[in-house]
């Protein structure tokens, strides 16, 4: 299951909070990065429900087989999401953990 958007946010802030760097432009990216999260979630469930492809209809009145848009729309969110991390210098080797939360 996925973490809600909220504890999403929650922990982001919490890092930067270890990192003394909860500042206003900070913040405002990790908005950034919800906003993506929120875009991309959309993307993965459209995928779920139409798969790969769809059976789409031209202008003539053809049917055929097209790409989902969501894929390439999931990649490019998701990389959007990668990099507004790179930029708050987050990563899997400086993450700060609770102690507490580890219980």
């Amino acid at each position: 299951m996925a973490v809600s958007l909220k504890e999403l946010r929650e922990s982001l802030v919490e890092q930067l909070e270890a990192k003394d760097a909860n500042v206003d432009c900070f913040l405002d990216l990790i908005d950034s990065y919800i906003f993506y999260t929120k875009k991309e979630r959309a993307m993965q469930k459209d995928i779920n429900k139409r798969g790969l492809f769809f059976k789409a209809t031209s202008s003539a009145g053809k049917e055929y087989i097209k790409d989902n848009p969501s894929i390439k729309n999931a990649v490019m969110y998701n990389k959007q999401r990668l990099a507004i991390l790179n930029q708050l210098g987050l990563t899997t080797e400086n993450v700060e953990v609770d102690i507490d939360d580890e219980l």
